[in-house]
């Protein structure tokens, strides 16, 4: 059969594929339902290798922990035991930050978990000093209109007695008083 007369439109043969009607109690005029809101968790079970294990330990000392590309030096945050970029072993551990610039970011408007901010709020990579790529957190401490890229942050910690070997150890980035980095200079560090 010709449709929209530039085309011919294929029919399946009868009984290959049918959907079944919908079934269910009779409602009568009750109103049905559109949507629920329904808890959902997702837990996981890491087992970081030895790089991610050394900076994950690194975490708990309020340290942020690379690796040296044995070729180009670039600092890889956080550390894989291995350059992305080259495929060789990394074995030369370095410290970075713990400051560090704004290479990108957006406005949050929907908040999202149960430690997601207040919304608005800015979701940000952070460039480590030292690091050759971004890490991802939230910048707090500043309305969300005045976050830019370039702009110098640093890390807040998680109190001494919460420190543990994750991520999360990193509360936020909040700005400090420093000039911002060209925005040029960030280029390729995302």
């Amino acid at each position: 059969m010709p449709a929209d007369n530039d085309r011919i439109v294929s029919t399946l043969p009868d009984g290959l594929w049918e959907q079944p009607q919908p079934t269910g109690p009779d409602l009568g005029d009750a109103e049905p339902v559109q949507r629920i809101r329904v808890p959902a968790s997702m837990v996981y079970d890491y087992t970081p290798g030895a790089a991610p294990t050394r900076f994950l330990r690194g975490l708990k000392e309020k340290k942020i922990l690379g690796e040296r590309c044995p070729t180009s030096g670039d600092v890889y945050v956080p550390p894989r035991g291995m350059s992305p970029v080259v495929g060789l072993p990394t074995t030369e551990q370095v410290e970075v930050g713990p400051k560090g610039s704004v290479t990108s970011f957006c406005i949050v408007h929907i908040g999202f978990g149960e430690n997601a901010p207040p919304t608005p709020f800015v979701s940000a990579l952070v460039l480590p000093d030292g690091a050759a790529v971004s890490v991802y957190g939230t910048v707090l401490g500043i309305a969300h209109d005045q976050v830019r890229i370039g702009m110098r942050v640093q890390p807040v910690w998680a109190p001494d007695e919460e420190l543990t070997t994750s991520f999360e150890n990193i509360r936020h980035w909040e700005p400090i008083d420093e000039p911002d980095v060209d925005a040029e200079s960030l280029k390729g560090h995302m």
